[in-house]
């Protein structure tokens, strides 16, 4: 099995930044693919960002392109999500998923196999 925890999230001022961290733990072999998605109040859940699994590749929604940027750390088989210019519509419940089954998912949030809680992001104007 595979665990998934995500931290960093808080309340922030518009034009603020945040670093959201993705922990994976369990028999993740040292290789998944992420994608980090949001929900706010109400809404949806959407894709925000995802990495293949060698970190080569990134897809990054057009809402946060320019704002937001995606890293990871194998040695501690952690990902961030660096978020930047935050404005009051990047305020939602921030999940972080994860799948070893497929290099890079993409978009879909089916095709991740493990997900955290969530952590929530708030930006107020």
């Amino acid at each position: 099995q595979v665990q998934v925890v995500e931290s960093g999230g808080g309340s922030v001022q518009a034009g603020d930044s945040l670093r959201l961290s993705c922990v994976a733990s369990g028999r993740t072999g040292g290789r998944f693919a992420v994608g980090w998605f949001r929900q706010a109040s109400g809404k949806e859940r959407e894709f925000v960002v995802a990495m293949s699994d060698s970190g080569d590749s990134t897809y990054y929604a057009e809402s946060v392109k320019g704002r937001f940027s995606v890293s990871r750390d194998n040695a501690k088989n952690a990902v961030y999500l660096q978020m930047n210019s935050l404005e009051p519509a990047d305020t939602a419940v921030y999940y972080c998923a994860v799948t070893l089954e497929r290099s890079f998912p993409g978009t879909s949030a089916r095709l991740y196999d493990y997900w955290g809680p969530g952590t929530q992001v708030t930006v107020s104007s």
